[in-house]
């Protein structure tokens, strides 16, 4: 049975992007994945540090949403890598969130968003689901199962 997570406040939500667990990349401390995620977009060095200081991930989200600051010109390209630097980064930072991950054996991860075809399964179940696949890829990486 698939694993459904969304909410961090709801079972598995530890998942979400939105959870609070930081760590640190190349010296940075950040918040929240959300905040990495977000602050990449963009090389305006003023933003990102806007971002990366956010009072919440739900803060540093619409910061990158922004659309006044230009992004990075590759982004498209580079997107799901910054995201899977992302979750690598948080599930090897916490003992608790890797031994999450790894108790959810072979079963599907899927982000349950209604309106996210991209990094969730949308409203239909028909989305790209690229965060649950990243998390399952990091999940084989940290030695879960390989199928």
């Amino acid at each position: 049975m698939p694993i459904y997570f969304y909410r961090a406040n709801e079972p598995f939500g530890e998942f979400s992007n939105f959870s609070r667990y930081g760590f640190e990349l190349d010296g940075i401390f950040w918040p929240t994945s959300e905040h990495y995620f977000q602050a990449q977009k963009f090389n305006d060095l003023s933003h990102v540090t806007k971002i990366r200081q956010a009072e919440s991930p739900r803060k540093a989200a619409e910061l990158g949403r922004l659309r006044s600051v230009p992004l990075r010109p590759d982004w498209e390209s580079v997107k799901d890598d910054v995201m899977r630097t992302a979750v690598r980064a948080k599930f090897t930072t916490h003992d608790d969130l890797r031994k999450l991950l790894l108790s959810t054996g072979d079963e599907e991860l899927i982000e349950r968003t209604t309106d996210d075809y991209y990094w969730g399964g949308g409203d239909t179940g028909e989305g790209k689901n690229m965060l649950g696949k990243i998390l399952m890829e990091v999940r084989r990486e940290l030695g879960g199962p390989t199928t």
